[in-house]
């Protein structure tokens, strides 16, 4: 099933969930990301923890899209979004082999600055409070806490 789901019950923490299956398309990453960021806006979340929030989900959907799934048309990233007014939680997968996240290379090392792999990951890292990948590495959990 895809789609959005509002819930509004107060024995589920999440005021608004999101479950879809999108082509390996650019465009597709854009439009869900938009969903996400209209919601934080709708929870009324700070301009700093949406951009952070913003480029750490741009990057992990491109990394799915390009990385994970090769540009497939016929491959899909399954995202789920979650949002309260004080928490946010993203899970992204793809269909692709995966990778080692502790093989990447720290881009702010000397010896890396200019070797172009690294940055979305560094990114994602610093903006949002957790980050965990699935042991084959073709999925990742963020989560953020709303800044006080």
């Amino acid at each position: 099933m895809t789609g959005i789901i509002d819930v509004s019950s107060s024995a589920n923490r999440w005021s608004w969930n999101f479950d879809e299956h999108i082509p390996s398309d650019t465009g597709e990453g854009r439009r869900v990301l938009q969903e996400l960021l209209m919601q934080l806006e709708r929870h009324e979340w700070g301009e700093h923890d949406t951009f952070g929030i913003h480029l750490a989900v741009e990057e992990a959907l491109v990394n799915a899209i390009h990385h994970g799934n090769q540009d497939d048309l016929d491959k899909k990233v399954h995202v789920v979004f979650r949002v309260s007014p004080t928490q946010v939680r993203i899970e992204i997968s793809d269909e692709g082999s995966g990778f080692d996240p502790t093989s990447v290379p720290d881009p702010t090392e000397e010896e890396n600055l200019e070797i172009p792999c690294g940055r979305g990951l560094m990114l994602m890292r610093n903006f949002m409070s957790l980050i965990e990948f699935n042991d084959l590495g073709n999925a990742v959990t963020m989560e953020k806490s709303r800044s006080e």
